[in-house]
């Protein structure tokens, strides 16, 4: 009697023990099942399943680039900042941080004893600047030269304070056909043509 009640005792834990692992199981697998379709959504839309999320800020409809100030007033700032700096006895700002990118033409890429340098034309002041890879200015900074381009980094900045960086690129300024026929000038060793010497005539 006693061993049929102890069968009957460990059928009965083991129905239970069964019952509760078949509970956990769909419970993980509850659990689980968003999870996995979230991974899946993930890789159809093209993102890294196993890199860290990040939320996508979407440009409210009011917001808009912040537009910079004008030539004069970068200007007088500039020499607002070269006179402070002189007054501190410290290194003034090179010119270029009064420009933007957009006011800018290369007109020349050349190497020097530093490395490659390139000579650019501020249009609204005709003044022209040698720059190197680093050089700053009002709304970018200079990352590289190459043999017929430079390379900037761009800083844009929005209403709502957002800032994003996008890379820029600047071809080295093609002579346009006027320039061509103005620099294309006569050598000056090339020897004058001699005059002709009147006819002496013959004795007779």
């Amino acid at each position: 009697m006693d061993y049929k009640n102890a069968v009957r005792n460990l059928l009965t834990a083991a129905a239970i023990l069964g019952a509760i692992a078949v509970a956990s199981v769909m419970t993980v697998a509850q659990v689980k099942a968003p999870a996995r379709r979230a991974v899946a959504a993930e890789r159809k839309s093209g993102r890294d399943p196993f890199k860290k999320y990040e939320p996508v800020v979407k440009a409210n409809a009011s917001t808009s680039k912040l537009e910079p100030p004008t030539i004069q007033v970068r200007i007088d700032r500039y020499r607002a900042q070269k006179m402070a700096a002189a007054s501190a006895h410290v290194a003034p700002p090179k010119p270029t941080t009064a420009l933007l990118l957009s006011e800018m033409q290369v007109t020349g890429i050349f190497r020097t004893p530093r490395g490659w340098a390139a000579m650019v034309e501020a249009t609204p002041i005709k003044l022209s600047y040698v720059i190197y890879p680093g050089e700053t200015f009002f709304d970018g900074q200079l990352v590289a030269i190459e043999e017929s381009r430079l390379v900037f980094r761009r800083d844009i900045i929005w209403t709502d304070g957002r800032r994003e960086k996008v890379v820029e690129i600047k071809a080295l300024r093609q002579p346009s056909t006027v320039d061509a026929m103005t620099s294309a000038k006569t050598p000056t060793n090339t020897p004058a043509p001699e005059s002709e010497k009147p006819a002496v005539p013959e004795k007779q």
